[in-house]
């Protein structure tokens, strides 16, 4: 049987794969679980989600699951997934649950959990969580409490001040005179962030500011950022932001229209905080799909870089160990543990946009802080992940191309986390090298198991 638990929380197409059915059963087995570690009080469990039509019916579903194990639902509404994270460690409930897909088109959605210190779970809980999730499929004879025992929901909106109080503490710089433009991809960050930014000063001009619940991610925010180009260009702004429809993630655009990757980020970020003497040991965790130019930069600035495997998770897991406090993905999952427990787009904005204003320089030239290489990334759909690296052609063909391209460049070939997908990088010098390896390996790859 395959895991419920992906790479971040339960996905998949809203009502065909992630129905309220499963829904409710890991609204109640969640509560079953967290009731048993927290003996003699009732399960408080925080619900948030982002702007997708679906989020309303699964929301709905998880807070009867919550009730039906006899616990308490708190509805805090459309607000960021950092904001959950946040509020569950502050508000002291034993979990927190949000609904959201992320930056998946919006069809998809997720359900995905924090614990009551605000990180996310450990595999070793999710999948606790998922024997009592099939447990309940097969015979639900676990607990089922009755008259004044069961359950009941709670909404407080008013939750989403205190997160924003939040953000703003963790800036110390006004924004004054800087020009911004912002896309809230038509998500969770849509009423937050411009509240956030105006406070500080920022002159703010906002796209995609308007959910219909059918247009999150939709051309727009973190994932596609052509939109936001030319907004910054055209409205000759300092600077570009663009969240994910999670707000989990955050992405920049200079003043001519030039991507500020999360690589670029964590370097920028990471030798404003070495300055200020504030970077523990002067190491930023990141990984694998980093640029061979973020290596390069971190080196000639003083830095060290820590690698590790794909996910936002595995490299907070990373920081946590070591004692870092810096890390993040190209993606734009940023994450600074001086402040957030998980990668925050709201917070990582006002790092960038505090150290645009410290450095007196223009967004272009802090971009210049690393010099990124040609990479190229080529999705293949397939039936079926598990056992793709076991494939003798596929491994063949990665072999053959690795030699091609030589010290200069580099392969990686990985299935997605979150999708069925096998995703094929390749970097380096040569952009029309990229190409035809890329396109060798998914040829193979779509002929084995697409």
């Amino acid at each position: 049987m395959a895991r419920l638990f992906g790479t971040d929380g339960v996905r998949g197409e809203a009502n065909l794969e992630l129905t309220p059915e499963l829904a409710y059963r890991l609204g109640r087995a969640a509560t079953l679980y967290f009731g048993e570690k927290h003996p003699g009080e009732k399960p408080r469990i925080l619900i948030g989600r982002d702007t997708r039509l679906s989020g309303t019916m699964l929301e709905s579903a998880l807070s009867a699951g919550i009730c039906s194990a006899g616990g308490e639902a708190v509805i805090a509404g459309i607000i960021p997934t950092p904001a959950i994270a946040y509020l569950t460690k502050k508000m002291g409930f034993v979990a927190g649950i949000v609904v959201s897909a992320s930056h998946n088109p919006f069809y998809d959605n997720g359900i995905k959990f924090f614990g009551g210190d605000g990180y996310k779970l450990p595999d070793s809980v999710e999948d606790e969580i998922e024997a009592v999730v099939h447990s309940i499929e097969m015979a639900d004879e676990l607990y089922r409490p009755s008259r004044s025992h069961v359950g009941s929901v709670t909404y407080r909106h008013d939750l989403t001040a205190l997160y924003i109080d939040f953000v703003l503490s963790t800036c110390h710089t006004r924004l004054d005179g800087i020009r911004v433009v912002l896309d809230c991809a038509n998500g969770a960050a849509y009423e937050v962030m411009p509240k956030i930014l105006r406070s500080l000063g920022v002159d703010l001009v906002v796209i995609n500011d308007d959910p219909q619940g059918t247009n999150i991610n939709d051309e727009c925010g973190s994932t596609h950022l052509d939109m936001l180009k030319k907004a910054v260009v055209d409205n000759h702004a300092d600077i570009g932001i663009a969240h994910d429809g999670d707000a989990d993630r955050c992405l920049c655009v200079d003043e001519k229209g030039e991507t500020i990757d999360g690589d670029h980020i964590l370097v920028l970020c990471g030798k404003l905080m070495k300055k200020q003497s504030r970077l523990q040991k002067d190491t930023i965790v990141t990984t694998v799909m980093a640029n061979i130019g973020f290596y390069q930069a971190v080196e000639n600035d003083g830095m060290r870089a820590e690698i590790t495997k794909v996910g936002d998770r595995y490299v907070l897991e990373n920081m946590l160990k070591n004692g870092y406090n810096l890390g993040g993905e190209q993606s734009g999952h940023i994450i600074f543990t001086d402040f957030s427990t998980t990668g925050d787009g709201p917070i990582t904005a006002l790092q960038v946009l505090s150290a645009l204003k410290l450095s007196g320089k223009t967004a272009s030239e802090l971009n210049a802080c690393m010099v990124s290489y040609p990479q190229l990334l080529v999705n293949v759909t397939v039936k079926e992940k598990d056992g793709w690296d076991e494939n003798e052609k596929i491994k063949s063909i990665i072999a053959e191309c690795s030699k091609e391209l030589g010290k200069t460049g580099r392969i990686l070939v990985r299935p997605s986390g979150t999708e069925p997908l096998i995703r094929v990088m390749a970097e380096g010098p040569d952009q029309g090298e990229l190409e035809t390896v890329c396109q060798k390996i998914a040829d193979v790859v779509r002929a084995e198991i697409g």
